[in-house]
């Protein structure tokens, strides 16, 4: 009995599926210029058949982790573990038949090659009775098996070439699946593509490749030309698994996200021409004059205190006062009656701070892209009727970070004390460091690699770990490893600050 999967629909909206069991022993090629969907129908049909059967994701872009919030897949952080590490992790991905994401976005390009490929060759390699049928999804397989030598060593080359090759030719024995997505069939080896039985062909431009999808999908060089007229999400489709003769396919919606920040469109700010200039140039020279410098830093005015700035923003213009009281003829004589009470304006529907304070309690806020962040902050602004032109989105996320870190939490010199010392932090490390300074003026014990990672937004240990060491290396926190194993973590330089605290 066949086990159908949809992933959408066709020109007359009848469903269109996969079958699932003969997928598995036939293969799957995907193809399609940067944009057409490729990501989006790899997602539809991850989703479709979680759980019913194992589910391998290389990933180089880091796109498929949210899978794990939504299905319970692991994420791999490739860059986390040694090359003997990963060996034994794919040995144990195929012994306890775990659904994984191998996520390489933290890699070079070179890295992420030979790390794929010594993970897809310890998958081959897993004894005979871990054999168990699994689906292996390579993303972006031009990388991991590419037609010409490009810049990478030979000895990568061969590696990868031979993984790739071992998977697609030979691992259906294996009970390995092999599911390839490209966005040019030209840069993919042959001897790659050739071993997919089926095949879903999205939007592409260049001669070469639609000539290469049509020869593929049996069509002649005047239907080939359909290939240039899909739409975004549209895939013509054949093969044993999808259907005995082309069909198109309109792929249906997912229930998760990736983690890029998107394409929509955000207000652009609303500065003047010379403000712009003014942003643009401040501080130029002392920024182009530091080698060390990678991205540019926000100046010290650009952490403030939160209540008293933002309260001090100018206020949507009061709504007039009801005209139902009828003013006195010029002509009458003045009454000797009390003054009526002056009438006070409406209160203000919010400030920033507050727009900003109930962002951040949203539920995961955090793991949410910046640029998402700001267009909601922006929209809700607006909704509010209040004025949001003067904050970028460099300046939004400081406030964002200041608010998830707890500064609001601070008085006085205290305060002052952490606001100069984050003057100087990194924006996308800000918000940790900041908890961590607080907890350490009010006493409190620090968070917990848990709190630092919903902060950080990232739920890998090994990231944490890492931006420990980064603030280690940076001078801000300094950590000291117990013999017990655990790690006990101070803030320099915060001494004075931690007395005037618990002295109030």
């Amino acid at each position: 009995m066949s086990t159908l999967i949809d992933i959408g629909q066709d020109g007359a909206r009848n469903r269109v599926a996969i079958d699932l069991e003969e997928l598995l022993a036939t293969r799957l090629l995907v193809q399609g210029n940067s944009g057409s969907g490729k990501s989006h129908l790899l997602r539809r049909l991850l989703e479709e058949c979680a759980g019913q059967v194992q589910q391998v994701v290389i990933d180089p872009e880091g796109d498929f982790v949210t899978l794990a919030d939504a299905f319970g897949h692991v994420v791999i952080d490739g860059a986390a573990y040694s090359a003997r590490e990963i060996e034994a992790l794919a040995a144990r991905v195929r012994q306890h038949r775990a659904s994984v994401v191998l996520a390489l976005d933290e890699l070079e390009v070179e890295q992420q090659i030979r790390c794929a490929a010594l993970f897809l060759t310890a998958l081959f390699d897993a004894p005979r009775e871990h054999w168990y049928p699994a689906l292996v999804v390579v993303d972006e397989a031009q990388m991991f098996a590419p037609a010409a030598a490009g810049e990478m060593s030979d000895d990568t080359r061969r590696l990868t070439l031979s993984a790739m090759t071992n998977l697609m030719c030979r691992g259906r024995k294996r009970g390995l699946a092999g599911i390839v997505a490209t966005q040019r069939l030209a840069k993919l080896a042959k001897n790659v593509a050739a071993e997919a039985s089926n095949f879903l062909m999205g939007r592409t431009f260049l001669d070469i490749d639609m000539q290469r999808a049509a020869d593929l999908l049996g069509m002649d060089r005047r239907q080939a030309e359909r290939i240039r007229d899909l739409q975004r999400g549209q895939f013509l489709g054949l093969g044993p698994a999808v259907s005995r003769k082309p069909v198109a396919v309109n792929v249906g919606p997912v229930r998760t996200g990736g983690r890029g920040g998107g394409s929509g469109l955000l207000p652009l700010p609303e500065a003047a021409g010379q403000d712009m200039e003014a942003l643009l140039t401040d501080r130029l020279a002392e920024a182009a004059s530091d080698p060390a410098v990678r991205r540019y830093q926000p100046p010290a005015r650009a952490v403030v205190n939160l209540d008293e700035a933002l309260s001090a923003l100018p206020l949507p213009p009061a709504a007039p006062a009801p005209a139902s009281e009828p003013e006195p003829e010029p002509e009458q004589e003045p009454q000797a009656v009390a003054a009526p009470a002056p009438v006070a304006p409406p209160p203000p529907a919010g400030t920033i701070a507050d727009v900003v304070r109930d962002l951040a309690a949203s539920e995961g806020a955090t793991f949410r892209p910046a640029p998402a962040l700001f267009r909601d902050f922006a929209i809700r602004c607006r909704q509010q009727g209040i004025a949001s032109a003067h904050v970028d989105v460099a300046r939004f996320r400081r406030l964002f970070a200041c608010e998830i870190g707890g500064l609001a939490r601070l008085e006085g010199s205290a305060r002052a004390e952490v606001e100069a010392i984050i003057a100087r932090v990194e924006d996308d490390v800000l918000a940790p460091f900041l908890a961590l300074a607080v907890a350490e003026v009010l006493g409190e014990p620090m968070p917990d690699e848990e709190e630092l990672g919903r902060l950080y937004g990232s739920a890998s240990p090994s990231r944490i770990r890492r931006l420990l060491d980064h603030l280690e290396r940076s001078g801000l926190i300094v950590v000291r490893e117990e013999f017990g194993g655990e790690r006990v973590v101070t803030v320099p330089g915060l001494a004075a600050a931690a007395a005037q605290s618990r002295a109030a």
